[in-house]
């Protein structure tokens, strides 16, 4: 079985690892003297780029599985009201 991982999982976990690597590296690299911790600085790159590659893969699938969970009650009509009732107006 040959599958291709879905398109709208697969670029924002993709941006929030390189966002997340870049950002991770250049606030390591800032913190330190000129090329001295160029080692520390990909290191914590790696770590930050993979912790938001999940964080964000995380929410993508959790939001992509309950928007196909809400569109299978809205096709079976579960979530919609259905009133058949006359209603008759307040008496006093």
């Amino acid at each position: 079985m040959n599958r291709f991982p879905n398109p709208w999982v697969a670029l924002p976990v993709a941006l929030a690892a390189i966002t997340g690597g870049l950002v991770g590296y250049f606030v390591t690299d800032a913190s330190c003297t000129p090329d001295s911790c160029t080692v520390a600085a990909v290191s914590v790159a790696l770590v930050v780029g993979i912790g938001s590659a999940l964080g964000v893969g995380l929410v993508v699938v959790l939001a992509l599985k309950s928007i196909s969970e809400w569109r299978e009650h809205t096709d079976r009509d579960i979530l919609t009201v259905t009133d058949t009732d006359d209603p008759t107006p307040p008496t006093c």
